[in-house]
């Protein structure tokens, strides 16, 4: 079963990684704020890059991955994907 590592745009301009096994599903609850603390009364939310990985281990060592790029680095990440 595959896993995700995305990244939303927060109304705010900040950006969130996380990672799930259903995106909708999670984007959804984010949205509902029951997601992360951090995105809860950051609206709008914009679903802004996804990666496939193989399984859960996997997406979290991308996630760490991924948390540790500059802004610049993101925003290139997101331009690309």
């Amino acid at each position: 079963m595959p896993w995700y590592v995305y990244i939303l745009r927060c109304g705010d301009g900040s950006l969130y990684t996380g990672i799930t096994d259903n995106i909708p599903r999670r984007l959804a609850a984010h949205q509902a704020g029951r997601g992360a603390k951090y995105t809860r009364g950051r609206g709008p939310l914009k679903l802004v890059y996804q990666e496939e990985v193989s399984d859960k281990p996997a997406a979290l060592r991308r996630e760490i991955e991924i948390k540790r790029l500059k802004r610049a680095e993101k925003e290139r990440l997101i331009e690309s994907g």
